[in-house]
């Protein structure tokens, strides 16, 4: 089916309310111990998916990563990620962890070894980030474990994104795409939502999302209009705490907001353009009926000083009959300010 997933029973697509992935990553600064503290958080928030990030630096990393400071640090990323990475065993926990919450963990893998060892824990699907999205034989090991695939595309065009989209068609793997810019924290003029759209029209099988690196809501809750399915933020449980994400990273309080906002917009998105059946009762006092400015006694000639529209709604002349009234005959006594009917102007045939 196109333009839907399924990731461990949660279904995803734009008949369903909108999934808000909380996104630790690397928040916790290689503290298992706040790993888990911030998961407890989010859970506790309401989040249905704690996303994590799955780094084993030797084997995504070469010497010269070591000379590569990143705009949100003074450090090499190396460092940042060696600083920052638990291991293997302790990641096992924090997912543990989350199942025992009934919560979904999922992590984004940047290595071979990475992919392998999620796949080994079991992980229902796999989130791959935007600066691995062009990086074509990490996506043909993440589709060779048949599982859902969430791409995020930031720094990518849909040239570079097509092929890694191919990847996971031919392997038969639902996938989605979520549109990035990666600043952090991302300037609202570079947030870019219009590109969702362009992703829809590029790639119209795929379920459409936002990983967003902005200061606040907003940009999420403007994507579901577009048709966000998947929105994803950084989360920490204080924003008092150290690390190079948390300045874009949102709280409980703002993870509870964007869940329940996220979902009224989408509600809010439904139906089209026609008077509800629950409109009738506003209907029957809002709409106005043709009534007589004067008394109107029979034998006189319509003109236009001798009607006008008042409320409510029902009589037997509405907006579209007023014109028509013009020039006709009175038959029956009209009094003044009530509605015309029918019976009191001449019919002709």
């Amino acid at each position: 089916m196109a333009n839907f997933l399924e990731i461990a029973g949660r279904k995803i697509g734009k008949e369903y309310a909108p999934l808000v992935v909380a996104e630790i990553g690397i928040n916790h600064e290689g503290s298992i111990e706040t790993a888990v503290k911030m998961a407890q958080a989010a859970i506790d928030a309401g989040a249905e998916i704690i996303k994590h990030q799955t780094h084993i630096p030797d084997a995504e990393m070469s010497i010269e990563a070591r000379s590569i400071i990143p705009g949100n640090t003074d450090v090499s990323i190396y460092e940042v990620i060696k600083r920052c990475a638990l291991t293997l065993d302790e990641e096992k926990l924090l997912a543990d962890y989350v199942r025992t919450r009934n919560v979904i963990y999922l992590s984004t893998p940047f290595s071979f070894e990475a992919v392998d060892f999620l796949d080994e824990i079991q992980v229902p699907a796999f989130k791959i980030g935007s600066g691995e999205c062009n990086n074509y034989p990490l996506v043909k090991r993440v589709a060779s474990k048949g599982k859902p695939v969430i791409l995020s595309t930031g720094m990518n065009t849909i040239e570079t994104i097509s092929p890694s989209v191919e990847i996971l068609r031919k392997a038969g793997i639902p996938f989605a795409l979520l549109h990035c810019t990666n600043l952090y924290p991302t300037p609202a003029n570079l947030v870019r939502l219009n590109s969702i759209l362009d992703l829809g029209k590029a790639f119209p099988d795929a379920v459409l999302g936002l990983s967003d690196h902005s200061l606040t809501n907003f940009p999420c809750l403007g994507a579901v209009g577009l048709g966000a399915s998947i929105l994803e933020r950084h989360f920490t449980d204080s924003k008092s705490r150290p690390g190079p994400d948390i300045v874009c990273s949102m709280d409980p309080r703002e993870l509870s907001q964007l869940i329940e906002g996220s979902r009224i917009i989408h509600e809010s998105t439904k139906g089209n353009k026609y008077p509800v059946k629950e409109e009738d009762v506003t209907i029957a006092f809002a709409f106005s009926s043709v009534v007589g400015t004067r008394d109107l006694l029979v034998g006189e000639v319509v003109t236009k000083n001798d009607i006008t529209m008042k409320r409510p709604n029902g009589g037997d002349f509405g907006p579209r009959d007023y014109e028509s009234l013009v020039g006709k005959k009175v038959v029956e006594y009209i009094p003044k300010n009530t509605q015309i009917k029918k019976s009191q102007i001449e019919q002709k045939k």
